[in-house]
């Protein structure tokens, strides 16, 4: 399966962040969602503290740091985040 549509949901604009990832153009980082989960927060958590995720925008940060860590496509990743 693609993640491709998953990272559709990730953008980066230099006025939101300093144009870091973010989830849809939200004010909400993709490292900010990322670190919650590192520090044992559930996706139940997340979806209940920031009402406008969904749990596709949650397996969206999960795929864009699996895609930037793979190495495997970071070109592809960029485009997406552009």
């Amino acid at each position: 399966m693609s993640n491709r549509p998953l990272l559709n949901r990730i953008t980066a604009n230099p006025a939101i962040f300093g144009g870091k990832p973010v989830i849809r153009g939200l004010r909400i980082s993709v490292e900010s969602i990322l670190g919650r989960l590192a520090r044992g927060e559930t996706a139940p958590d997340l979806l209940a503290d920031f009402p406008e995720l969904v749990i596709e925008d949650i397996h969206a940060c999960l795929a864009y740091a699996h895609a930037v860590i793979a190495n495997d496509s970071l070109d592809a990743v960029e485009r997406h985040v552009a």
